[in-house]
């Protein structure tokens, strides 16, 4: 009887781990996440950016993928990007993906979420991504703009779907500050009470009765001249486009765009 306890027990313990490890097997299985189809990157950027999209992959089920192009236009970016993903999920195995795709003869860069990254990295959150990266891409940083958009994407993920993870409150500098504001508070509560009750105020020593005003002076001191600057119209980050869709395959996505 204990010893077929002990093997049921066995047996739960395995279905637990198989369970535990299912959301990340199709993302260890993958083994190239990196596309440079315009050859923008050098072998050694490649191999650490594979590395950090292998790991980020790893966490949330979900590969983080990079596609590049030369393409001169014509050239629809969304489709691109659309048939791109059809035939790799597809190859993979794996629904679950968030996919750059940049073409560098038009400029254009498009961030997309298939599968449950259509809902943790919503258009709202793509578009926060992006706001990141554009400047990066504009200097011509593109192995930083890749890893950016890795570590970003994966730090917005893990907020609930509809917080705004930029949100002051989850800032670790605010934390901190409202946690040193507190205490100084409490600090300064506990040495005012400490030194005892002060009774005397400024009329201890005021006579009302015999006291009156002798003379009036008005003096001009000084004159405050304030400027208000007119605001100019911001030059960076380029048009947006897009905002998520259906590819060819009927995969739906959220997404967006811009012109770098």
């Amino acid at each position: 009887m204990k010893q077929f306890q002990l093997k049921g027990l066995m047996m739960f313990c395995l279905l637990l781990f198989f369970i535990s490890i299912g959301g990340t097997a199709a993302s260890a299985a993958v083994e190239q996440r990196v596309y440079d189809n315009a050859n923008l990157l050098t072998s050694s950027e490649i191999a650490e950016l594979e590395a950090v999209a292998a790991e980020h992959s790893r966490k949330h089920g979900t590969d983080f993928l990079f596609l590049t192009s030369e393409e001169q236009a014509p050239f629809f970016i969304v489709e691109y990007m659309g048939d791109f993903f059809d035939t790799w999920a597809v190859e993979n195995g794996q629904e679950n993906a968030v996919l750059l795709t940049m073409n560098i003869a038009t400029r254009d860069v498009y961030l997309a979420g298939f599968g449950t990254a259509e809902t943790t990295l919503n258009n709202q959150r793509v578009n926060m991504v992006l706001d990141r990266i554009i400047p990066d891409m504009q200097r011509g940083d593109y192995a930083g703009a890749f890893r950016e958009t890795v570590t970003t994407s994966s730090r917005y993920m893990e907020f609930r779907p509809g917080v705004n993870p930029e949100n002051i409150f989850f800032k670790t500098w605010f934390q901190l500050a409202v946690a040193l504001l507190l205490g100084g508070i409490v600090v300064g509560s506990m040495l005012y009470n400490s030194g005892g009750r002060v009774t005397t105020t400024a009329g201890t020593y005021f006579d009302g009765d015999n006291s009156r005003v002798t003379g009036k002076l008005d003096q001009f001191r000084n004159k405050t001249v304030s400027r208000r600057r007119v605001p100019k119209k911001s030059s960076g980050g380029g048009s947006g486009f897009g905002g998520g869709g259906v590819t060819g395959g009927g995969r739906s996505f959220s997404g967006g765009g811009r012109k770098f």
